[in-house]
């Protein structure tokens, strides 16, 4: 479900996964609200820590709660009738399947009508005034001008200055958000949000809704979509799907081991390494990153007629 603005408030409850509500972790420092607030313009963007209250999927609570929902029977009847425990079904495999399927359904349903984009990947790191900040901003600016949505984790760093490059360009920016111990806030360039527990099914969204990804410097997150991207293309599961680098002094030394020592003993073929392609230059990857598009729409175009043809001679 998309979260372009901030959920209303309508008290506090309980989280939906985790088991029995943790009141010192539910805590935050005033000091941390007004901080979180401050970050992010006024204050109203998804998942901010205003009020002492915190996030937990779609769930928000304050610290409170655990009170709130503890049950102070007045008999013993009333006591032992009325439950005190989490359901144990809450925390069922059977029951957090469900969940997945709900985040599968929403992202499908807030993502089906993007159209063209381009997934944009990078260090969360990444302070406002870096090169490669500057750089994925840029990017960004230039894919929306050729009319590609851009999507990114939501984040900060590299996240945010994607999110940013093609909201000031006019483009759709898509900021599809991870529930993390330490949260994260969706950055105030989101004009289509969408929050996620699970990795798995915030990666799907990723790549069933991209033509190509861009790869900036970054970290395990980073590298762990890089390779996913990579197996999927040699495997066959997307086709006409580039794989930019971003920084060829940053990506220099990967590349470097990649044909020192797994193409070597034979772990993945020579060609494999050329399904990525490394530049400094946004516009040259602006055009690498979109012309996958469209040899896509011819494939697909050839397709519809091929089977208009044989519809027609039967």
């Amino acid at each position: 479900m998309p979260h372009s603005q901030k959920k209303p408030d309508k008290g506090a409850r309980m989280p939906s996964e985790g088991g029995t509500l943790n009141s010192e972790a539910a805590a935050q420092p005033q000091a941390d609200a007004h901080a979180s607030e401050s970050q992010n313009g006024d204050g109203n963007g998804i998942g901010i820590g205003s009020h002492e209250r915190r996030r937990s999927g779609r769930v928000t609570y304050r610290p409170k709660a655990t009170e709130l929902l503890t049950v102070h029977a007045r008999t013993e009847d009333e006591r032992l009738l009325s439950p005190r425990h989490r359901p144990a079904f809450l925390d069922s495999d059977p029951w957090r399947s469900l969940r997945i399927l709900s985040e599968f359904v929403e992202g499908f349903d807030a993502l089906a009508a993007v159209g063209k984009a381009v997934t944009v990947f990078g260090s969360a790191r990444v302070k406002e005034g870096d090169p490669y900040y500057d750089r994925a901003r840029e990017l960004a600016g230039l894919l929306a001008k050729e009319g590609f949505a851009v999507i990114t984790g939501g984040g900060p760093g590299i996240m945010e200055a994607a999110n940013r490059g093609c909201h000031e360009a006019g483009g759709l920016s898509i900021g599809c958000n991870i529930e993390l111990p330490h949260e994260q806030a969706v950055n105030p360039y989101v004009d289509l949000g969408v929050e996620f527990r699970y990795f798995f099914a915030r990666k799907v969204m990723f790549v069933k809704y991209a033509d190509g990804f861009a790869i900036f410097p970054g970290g395990f997150g980073t590298l762990d979509e890089l390779f996913e991207s990579l197996t999927l293309i040699q495997t066959g599961k997307i086709r006409h799907f580039p794989v930019v680098l971003i920084g060829t002094e940053y990506w220099a030394g990967l590349l470097d081991w990649l044909r020192r020592e797994p193409v070597p003993h034979g772990n993945i073929e020579p060609g494999d390494i050329d399904l990525m392609r490394c530049t400094d230059d946004m516009a040259e990857a602006c055009a690498w990153l979109t012309a996958a598009s469209s040899r896509r729409a011819e494939e697909a175009a050839r397709a519809e007629k091929a089977a208009d043809r044989t519809v027609g001679h039967r």
